[in-house]
């Protein structure tokens, strides 16, 4: 039986550093965690869960659609 706070695992379970030492996280690593976890989520939900629930996380995909990439930023500079 799936748990709430398995959402927020999967989450940082998904979350990968680049070569240049940025933190990000695409939707489809994101799916892919929280179905090893019992969730099953769209690409679509992935991504508003992300919106709503993340808000140090900014859209950096180069690509329209649901498979997005987000990085993590300092709105502080």
């Amino acid at each position: 039986m799936p748990r709430d706070y398995e959402i927020k695992d999967a989450f940082r379970f998904a979350i990968k550093r680049d070569a240049a030492g940025r933190y990000t996280v695409s939707t489809l690593d994101f799916v892919t965690e929280l179905k090893r976890l019992n969730w099953h989520y769209t690409p679509r939900e992935a991504n508003n869960w992300i919106e709503a629930h993340k808000s140090v996380f900014r859209d950096i995909s180069t690509a329209e659609g649901d498979e997005r990439v987000f990085q993590v930023f300092n709105p502080n500079g």
